[in-house]
């Protein structure tokens, strides 16, 4: 992203706060956490505090910490969600768990929640650390939930939402809130502050689950169809499903439950529809037909649009320049 060059500088000193974290006497912590952090990604979380806190008045050094403990959480759930779906990917590079097993990833992930709330114990901020045992509980109860919606074709639209509050939208809102709380704004700015990480976690989470019916796994960095293959049943397949026709609906479902059967006889939920199955081209190309896809993004676009609307009562500058941009980004990327 190009909106995170202007905080190159700080970005680095987070990058090698992680790499510090992920240091250890055990050799196999040391290569898992060289083999995690190789695999990159967008850093948004950490760029999200470091943004927030410097709207907010603050760019000391108490954010580089913080920062850092937010990615290793968000890195934690990763880990957890590819033992959950049984993914072999992980942005386009093999998973830890398609490397090391599950047990190892499992155990991986719980290393890097205790990290993360070490350091922010270490920081010392009662209402930061607030924010974060908020957080992971919310993200628990979200994947939580998503495994009980699993294959459920009557899924509805608030439930969906509250999965995705929890899955993605929580940790965001978290970073960009105790970005604020660095900052020493009011209790309504902090709210403001928020509420943009919230949209901007909706946009965020809406945008990936138009992509997996939307784009190719080479630009994914994820098996295509990857979330029908897991009975995931998101909006555009919800949406799709409020449209359709009744035999189509039924193609739908026998598709979803062709999906969970397999996923009981292998063990493997992506084992059950590959990218080229043909009942799991004839469901996206419904998808698509019932403009799922497009609706989905427009929704997105909504959520873009309430996350820049909470940043109007604070002054102009950079940091909300680059916060703008950020939310522009989430919902014009490809991957």
């Amino acid at each position: 992203m190009r909106v995170l060059e202007r905080i190159a500088e700080p970005l680095a000193l987070v990058e090698r706060a992680l790499h510090e974290q992920l240091t250890s006497e055990i050799p196999l912590v040391s290569d898992l956490g060289k083999h995690i952090l190789s695999a990159g990604g967008k850093r948004l979380r950490p760029a999200l505090v470091l943004l927030a806190a410097e709207l907010c008045g603050y760019t000391g050094p108490r954010r580089i910490g913080i920062a850092a403990a937010v990615e290793m959480l968000h890195t934690a759930t990763l880990l957890h969600d590819d033992v959950v779906d049984r993914a072999d990917l992980r942005r386009g590079e093999p998973s830890v768990n398609a490397v090391w097993g599950n047990r190892r990833a499992v155990l991986a992930g719980d290393f890097l929640y205790a990290r993360s709330s070490s350091m922010v114990v270490e920081d010392g901020d009662v209402e930061i650390l607030e924010v974060f045992a908020a957080a992971i509980q919310r993200i628990a109860e979200g994947e939580l939930l998503q495994l009980e919606q699993s294959f459920e074709i009557d899924i509805t639209e608030r439930r969906y939402f509250e999965i995705i509050e929890g899955k993605s939208a929580v940790l965001l809102s978290g970073a960009c809130l105790s970005g604020a709380i660095l900052g020493g704004v009011t209790r309504a700015e902090r709210r403001q502050v928020s509420a943009y990480g919230r949209e901007l976690g909706l946009a965020f989470q809406l945008k990936d689950d138009a992509l997996d019916y939307d784009t190719s796994a080479s630009l994914l960095g994820k098996r295509r169809y990857a979330d029908l293959a897991e009975g995931k049943v998101t909006l555009p397949l919800i949406l799709t499903l409020k449209r359709c026709s009744v035999a189509e609906r039924e193609l739908i479902a026998t598709t979803l439950k062709t999906a969970g059967q397999r996923e009981g006889q292998t063990g493997g939920a992506l084992t059950g529809l590959a990218e080229d199955d043909p009942q799991a081209e004839a469901v996206a190309e419904l998808v698509d037909r019932h403009r799922g896809v497009v609706d989905t993004l427009r929704r997105a676009d909504e959520s873009v649009g309430r996350a820049i609307e909470s940043l109007d009562a604070f002054p102009d500058s950079s940091a909300k320049q680059a916060l703008v941009a950020a939310a522009a980004f989430s919902v014009s990327r490809d991957r």
